[in-house]
Order: structure tokens, then sequence, then C-alpha cells
């Protein structure tokens, strides 16, 4: 298989070409692109969180912890939160991410499994748009295409890999189509990640963000999400500065 310097290679240079091709094609501002391409460059190594050695784990689990409360301001700000919150909101990410993602991944994923397939490179799509809260849709589905463009990379990478040229023949390795693939051999790890795509589509669908685009209010997805943070801010004693819609706005 490809190692780590031939996946973040490849994964950045495609990522400068997303970029170059936003700011040019799409028109789109100019640090907008340069997040864009940031975020394929490092996606480029989500695949290999179900890596045996726990190490790219614990680097991207750490990288994650830090930039998903930074991509998430957007959505804070809409929400109206006071600063107190936003930093208390940002904590709590940093340690879910950093211990309580990084542990799932440590215990209940081997390599090569359903977390190296397409299921997983969409659902990592979808996480992207409900994270990068934007009014601007073109903007969230153009960071989350690049999330899910460095995260293909390094599928198609692996099956490239998997074939190799000895004295003028071609030789499948026992790895070929275990990295791009739509479902494995364990009926269990194959529900699992349908599942966690189906939440992130249904998630989606209904991000209050989305639906006001169209003219629909959403009582569904992160307002919910919204709603159950609230709820524990205030379990807490703690007031979240958030004014909450008028009951006869919300119906």
């Amino acid at each position: 298989m490809a190692d780590f310097k031939t996946h973040i290679t490849t994964s950045t240079i495609l990522g400068v070409g997303y970029g170059v091709a936003g700011y040019f094609y799409g028109q789109l501002p100019v640090e907008t692109c340069l997040l864009a391409g940031g975020l394929c460059s490092v996606s480029g190594m989500l695949p290999d969180l179900d890596s045996d050695s726990g190490r790219p784990v614990q680097e991207m689990s750490s990288f994650a912890a830090a930039c998903i409360p930074m991509l998430m301001l957007d959505r804070f700000e809409t929400w109206q939160w006071s600063r107190e919150i936003v930093v208390l909101a940002a904590a709590i990410i940093y340690v879910a991410v950093r211990f309580g993602v990084a542990e799932i991944f440590k215990r209940y994923t081997v390599h090569r499994g359903m977390w190296h397939s397409i299921p997983a490179c969409i659902t990592c799509g979808l996480l992207t748009f409900l994270i990068v809260s934007h009014q601007d849709l073109a903007l969230r589905l153009y960071k989350s295409g690049a999330v899910m463009a460095g995260f293909l990379s390094h599928l198609v990478l692996d099956e490239i890999w998997s074939v190799s040229l000895r004295s003028g023949r071609l030789n499948l390795k026992r790895s070929m189509g275990t990295a791009l693939k739509f479902w494995g051999n364990d009926s269990w790890a194959n529900f699992s990640a349908y599942g966690k795509m189906a939440v992130c589509v249904l998630l989606a669908i209904g991000d209050p963000m989305l639906m006001q685009r169209y003219g629909y209010e959403s009582k569904f997805g992160s307002y919910s999400a919204h709603r159950v943070i609230d709820q524990a801010l205030r379990f807490a004693g703690i007031e979240s500065h958030h004014e909450p819609q008028d009951e006869t706005q919300e119906r």
C-alpha cells in the first residue's frame, strides 16, 4: 500500500489544484480556496484513522479537535452565543474528539475495514457540510467536496498500490478491492457504515440554515443538537444567551 509520504503528497497536490480551480473558475474568495485546499490535503490521511499503529488516530484526532470548533464559528454566531459559551463549547468538542472519537477508532475499527470505503467518504463529506456552517450553500459544498476529494485520493492510491508489475506481468495483491469499496465482508460493519451515513444525510437535510434557504423552518438536524446543548448548559447552571424563536414562528 502507499505510504504516508505518498498519500499526503498526492492529497496536497490535489488540494492545490482544488483551491486554484475554486478561485479561477468558481470565483470564490481566496481565503475559502486556501482553507479548502488545506482540508483536502489533510483529508488524504483520514482513511488511516483505522490504522493498527494508532499514530494516525492520535495525530488526526488532535488536529480535528483543534480545527472543528474554529470551523463552527459561523454556526455559533448564528446561535448568538456569548464568547464564554463558545469557549466552553470548543473545549467540550476538543475533549470529545481528542479522547472520545479517537478511543472509538482504536477499539472498534480494523485496518482496511469499512472506514476504507465510499460510504465512509460520503459520511466525512456530510459531517464537513454540518461543521462548516455558512449561509452560502456553495461555500459549504465546496469545503465538503475538498474533504471528500482528499479522502477519495487515499482510497484510489491504495487500490493502485495493490497492483504490481513483476516480470512483465500484472500481479494483484490480497489488498485489492479493500479500499475503494461500497461494502465489505462483515455484515455488522456494513450496517454500521451505512447507518452513520444515513444519520448524517438526515442531519444535513434538516439543517436549519439549509432549510431557511428554501423557506422552511426545521426543528430537526443540527437545530435539535443545539437544543440539547442548550438544555445541558442550563442543567449546569450556565445561561447560553440564545434567543429562542417565538412559538408561532416555530410552527
